[in-house]
C-alpha cells in the first residue's frame, strides 16, 4: 500500500456490515473516520478495532442531511486532509408489506437514506477527492443482491439498490477525469442482526416460508478490503458475494 496513509470513510458504521468493513479496514493500515447515526455505536466499534493501532475519527452522521453530511467530510479533511476511500453503506428497509400499505414516509425514509444519502456522500468526496494531492480515490456502494432481484414486498428497498447501480455507473464514468474509481458490491444474506430472521423463514416468490443459508460477514469485509487494494488504474465493476446455496441462482 505504500508509505503514505490511507484514509477511509465508512458510513453506517456503527454495526452490522460497516462494523465489520471498518475494523477489516483498520488491520488493513487505513485510518477510519465512523459515521453513523448513534455514537455509542461508533464508539463501540473504535474499541473493537483499537488493536489495529490505526487512527480513527468518530463522526455522527444523519447521511439524509446535506448539512450532516459536508460536516463529516469538512471534519475528514481537517483531521486527515485528504480522502482515500469511501465505503456508501449506511441503509434502511422498509416493512414487508404489500405495496399499495406503505406509507409515504416508508418510501422517502428509504429512498432519503439508501439513495439520497450515497449521492450526498459521493457528491462531498469528489469535492475532495478531485482537489487533493495524490488526486484522486475510491469509492464503493453497498448495492446488495436487491440490486438484481427483489425479495416480496420489498419495493422501496429494491427499487433505491437498482438505482445505487445507477449511480455507480455515472460516478465511474464521472470519476474517470479526476482519477476516482467506483465499484459496487451486492451482498447476498451475510450473517448479521438483520439476517438474524432467516434461520426461521423468510418469504419466498412462490409464497411459501423458507429458511435461508447466511455466510460469514467476513466474507464481505475482505471483499471489501480486496477492492479497496486495487491500485487506481484498476476497478472491481461489480461483485457479488453471497451465501452459496442462498435460493437466488434458480428459478423462483
Amino acid at each position: 500500500m505504500g508509505t503514505q496513509e490511507k484514509i477511509a470513510i465508512v458510513t453506517g458504521a456503527g454495526t452490522g456490515i460497516g462494523r465489520h468493513v471498518a475494523l477489516a479496514l483498520m488491520k488493513a493500515g487505513y485510518d477510519t473516520v465512523l459515521a453513523g447515526r448513534r455514537r455509542e455505536a461508533l464508539d463501540e466499534t473504535v474499541k473493537l478495532g483499537a488493536a489495529s493501532g490505526r487512527r480513527t475519527l468518530v463522526v455522527p452522521t444523519d447521511v439524509r442531511d446535506p448539512a450532516s453530511v459536508k460536516a463529516l467530510f469538512a471534519k475528514t479533511k481537517e483531521t486527515f486532509g485528504r480522502l482515500d476511500l469511501l465505503f456508501n453503506n449506511a441503509g434502511i428497509g422498509a416493512p414487508p408489506i404489500p405495496i399499495e400499505d406503505l406509507s409515504y414516509e416508508q418510501w422517502k425514509g428509504a429512498v432519503d437514506t439508501n439513495l439520497t444519502g450515497p449521492f450526498l456522500c459521493t457528491q462531498e468526496a469528489f469535492r475532495l477527492m478531485k482537489n487533493q494531492t495524490p488526486r484522486g480515490g475510491r469509492i464503493i456502494n453497498n448495492g446488495s443482491i436487491s440490486a438484481q432481484t427483489p425479495r416480496p414486498n420489498s419495493a422501496p428497498y429494491t427499487a433505491t439498490k437498482h438505482a445505487i447501480t445507477g449511480l455507480t455507473k455515472s460516478t465511474s464514468l464521472d470519476g474517470r477525469h479526476f482519477d476516482i474509481a467506483c465499484g459496487q458490491i451486492d451482498i447476498g444474506n451475510a450473517g448479521t442482526p438483520m439476517t438474524a430472521k432467516m434461520k426461521d423463514g423468510v418469504p419466498q416468490a412462490n409464497g411459501t416460508i423458507m429458511p435461508e443459508p447466511t455466510m460469514d460477514v467476513e466474507n464481505v469485509a475482505r471483499a471489501v478490503v480486496y477492492m479497496a487494494s486495487l491500485s487506481l488504474d484498476a476497478n472491481v465493476q461489480f461483485m457479488t458475494v453471497m451465501a452459496t446455496k442462498m435460493p437466488l441462482v434458480g428459478r423462483g
